[in-house]
């Protein structure tokens, strides 16, 4: 059973910095692109960032570009998003994603593509 659990949430001041990460188990996401979405109160889930399977490739919204960082540990099978310079915008839970099927990177934006989600973790940022 592949489960995806995601860590990190907290509440933070505006200007914070906070790391989640997204342990993995049940199968190997090495090969495979997995991202992160976030939802916030009366909104619908939003793409955040995604990364490739090797790791070498990125891509971020543009609300959190210059800001967070996706990462990657095959070794772990865990993913990480490193959040920097928080604001309240960036208040909601924050789902992990992982795809069974490789698929371009440049697709990852659509959350229909992903067939496994972790439950999410909160961050909430106060101003």
């Amino acid at each position: 059973q592949v489960q995806l659990v995601e860590s990190g949430g907290g509440l933070v001041q505006a200007g914070a910095s906070l790391r989640l990460s997204c342990a993995a188990s049940g199968r190997t996401f090495n090969n495979k692109l997995m991202a992160w979405f976030r939802q916030a109160p009366g909104k619908e889930r939003e793409f955040v960032s995604a990364i490739s399977g090797s790791g070498s490739v990125t891509r971020y919204a543009v609300s959190v570009k210059g800001r967070f960082t996706i990462s990657k540990d095959n070794a772990k099978n865990t993913v990480y998003l490193q959040m920097n310079g928080l604001e309240p915008d960036d208040t909601a839970i924050y789902y992990c994603a992982a795809t069974a099927t490789p698929f371009s990177i440049d697709r990852a934006m659509d959350h229909r593509n992903y067939d496994y989600w972790g439950r999410g973790t909160q961050v909430t940022v106060s101003s």
